[in-house]
């Protein structure tokens, strides 16, 4: 029978450990606007909403899924924290936030303060990649949920936008053009697709386009588009125009992401060929023989972020990014029809 808490699976004094090891890695975060620091029951952060009139609050929380099946059969956990955060990021992105603060929460089975270290920093890195703070969090030891060495990670982004400047969809346009923002690779979605198609075994293997494994290229990190977006937004509005609507591509793939933010009635018409598609998704289609359809519903298929701008301002978007391409345009479909069509 167990009879104290570290009998039973939880090891107080290791999470101590950990949370020693973190903080420093957290307090780098953080500024002027975070009161009390980190550590205490609750984050306190102090915005000025003179700098977003009328401010409107957007928040987003997000996880990692199976990708950490393979941050941890690979035993590389720096990177991971750095997904979570810019996935969260990217969903408050598209209503055209600035990120104010970030929380995160990590679940384990066995707590390892070194391993925990390297996922937070991950954390705080991503987080000061965007600069904003880590303004706290929680570990949480679950040893009769989680086996040993596997973890669970959350994390929740606020952020906070003017109503005047918030991008809804609600100004799309048939006939207006949708421009593709790259994606860094699958980002965190489709893993559990993935790891059966291309099982641990695998992961060795170099890819057939350079030097890198497979298992490099499956933990490749979600990529941010908050630094793509601001460029994006300020070129236009030079140009008397505004980005129309944002899609993130992320679980559910096309299909289930790009219909949310433009009005009923609209669809878009992707141009297949009009962006190199990475090479680890023929991988994956080829070694699964898995329809076309089925990736479009599962993957980004290296478009990680769509803009929909007027067409008159296409090649203003492009110029002021210049990895951007014009991927299709916006059309009109009937109550009947797909709202994502690829010709």
């Amino acid at each position: 029978m167990a009879r104290t808490y570290r009998e039973a699976g939880v090891d107080v004094g290791e999470a101590e450990r950990a949370v020693e090891r973190i903080a420093a890695a957290a307090a780098a975060t953080l500024t002027p606007a975070v009161l009390g620091g980190v550590g205490g029951f609750g984050g306190l952060f102090r915005f000025d909403p003179t700098a977003h009139p009328d401010p409107v609050l957007v928040s987003s929380t997000d996880g990692v899924g199976t990708k950490l099946k393979v941050a941890v059969a690979l035993g590389r956990h720096d990177t991971i924290g750095v997904d979570l955060v810019n996935a969260c990021l990217n969903d408050i992105v598209v209503c055209g936030a600035d990120p104010l603060f970030f929380l995160d929460y990590l679940a384990v089975g066995e707590l390892r303060a070194e391993t925990v270290e390297e996922i937070v920093g991950g954390v705080a890195a991503g987080c000061a990649a965007a600069g904003i703070p880590l303004i706290g969090g929680e570990t949480a030891q679950m040893p009769d949920l989680y086996s040993n060495g596997d973890y669970d990670l959350a994390g929740f982004a606020v952020g906070v936008v003017g109503r005047s400047d918030l991008i809804d969809g609600s100004a799309v346009r048939a006939g207006d053009a949708v421009i593709g923002l790259p994606s860094s690779g699958l980002h965190t979605n489709g893993y559990s697709l993935v790891r059966r198609v291309l099982p641990e075994s695998t992961w060795a293997e170099p890819m057939p386009d350079n030097g890198h494994t497979i298992g490099d290229v499956l933990l490749e990190p979600h990529r941010s588009y908050l630094d793509e977006t601001r460029i994006l937004r300020r070129a236009l509005r030079e140009a008397a125009g505004d980005i129309r609507a944002l899609a993130h591509i992320t679980g559910g793939g096309w299909e289930g992401n790009v219909p949310r933010t433009i009005p009923r009635g609209l669809g878009v018409e992707i141009e297949t060929g009009s962006w190199p598609v990475p090479p680890i998704f023929s991988l994956i289609q080829a070694r699964g023989d898995i329809a076309d359809e089925e990736m479009v519903r599962t993957f980004n298929l290296g478009i990680g972020m769509t803009a929909v701008v007027p067409a008159e301002l296409a090649e203003d978007a492009m110029a002021a990014l210049g990895d951007a391409r014009h991927i299709g345009r916006v059309v009109e479909v009937a109550e009947d029809e797909p709202r994502v069509r690829f010709e």
